[in-house]
């Protein structure tokens, strides 16, 4: 029944808004912040999460969500923002092109944008639009969408600190895509106090999703991260993946875990993202026995 009025809200806009905003009131005034993971931890993976003596890798991030804070983690976060860290660490050759920054969606000037960008919300996840040919968009329609991720402050949707004090802002950045395969790969490193450990690639995103996670010796991992892994796709080692590994000890140097995020471009690697809390720290992991590895990996700070 839920799935179903979540399947009619997604159809109006409106309706949309009001649901997120009244979702959001609800858990913002009646839930601590340590009583919301609790639930929506058991909601989503079926398990009460450890909070006190955590040892995997899930109960982890959820403790470094209660328990750790970085103002530099925060200014990571913001997907403006983390383009001077980025600046600073490993050098402006690695970051994608951009064309503009906006405060609001009202600033937006469509007629000096190329045929193909993306849009993208700093202050949050997933509040992304891809234009592949702008004349073909429906523009009222995507501006609607944006106006209304720009009033969210995604924090209250997973507590994850790190998006609270971002300012909302939309970046305009160059569309990257390989010609052969109509997608665009990247590699998400995972880092553990410093350390590069797997590598996570996604691929039929848009079809049959799925995700394969690899060691730093592009072996592939019987590892399943929210989705199912595919051992009969051959994905080729990434000619720069040294590069790569050398870049994500840069880039995750000071925090307790990041997933630093590449795309491989042309033989070029270009900057994605940082993820402190990927998935929200609430996506399985199988077979348990890793997660309770990647939990070995992640030493939390002292209190």
């Amino acid at each position: 029944m839920l799935r179903k009025i979540k399947d009619i809200l997604k159809k109006n806009e409106d309706l949309l808004t009001l649901w997120h905003l009244a979702r959001r009131a609800y858990f913002k005034y009646f839930f601590t912040d340590r009583e919301f993971i609790k639930k929506e931890f058991k909601r989503r993976l079926g398990r009460e999460v450890d909070l006190d003596n955590p040892f995997k890798f899930n109960d982890k991030l959820q403790w470094l969500k209660l328990n750790w804070q970085d103002p530099l983690a925060a200014k990571c976060a913001d997907k403006y923002a983390v383009r001077k860290v980025v600046k600073e660490r490993i050098g402006e050759r690695y970051l994608n092109e951009l064309y503009g920054v906006y405060d609001s969606v009202e600033e937006i000037d469509l007629d000096t944008l190329p045929e193909q960008f993306v849009l993208k919300c700093t202050h949050g996840s997933g509040f992304n639009i891809i234009s592949r040919d702008k004349n073909r968009m429906d523009w009222k329609r995507e501006f609607k969408k944006l106006r209304r991720w720009m009033r969210i402050n995604y924090y209250w949707r997973t507590r994850e600190w790190v998006y609270k004090d971002i300012k909302p802002r939309i970046i305009c950045e160059r569309y990257l895509e390989e010609p052969e395969t109509g997608e665009l790969r990247d590699y998400k490193i995972f880092c553990f106090n410093g350390q590069p450990r797997l590598i996570q690639v996604d691929f039929s995103r848009f079809t049959d999703h799925k995700r394969n996670v690899y060691d730093l010796n592009w072996n592939l991992k019987e590892v399943e991260i929210a989705y199912p892994f595919d051992k009969n796709v051959v994905i080729e080692k990434p000619e720069k993946l040294p590069e790569m590994l050398e870049l994500s000890k840069k880039l995750s140097a000071g925090f307790p875990h990041v997933r630093v995020d590449f795309y491989y471009y042309k033989k070029r690697i270009i900057f994605g993202e940082l993820t402190f809390f990927r998935g929200s720290g609430m996506q399985e992991v199988k077979p348990g026995e890793f997660e309770i590895q990647m939990g070995r990996w992640l030493k939390l700070p002292e209190q």
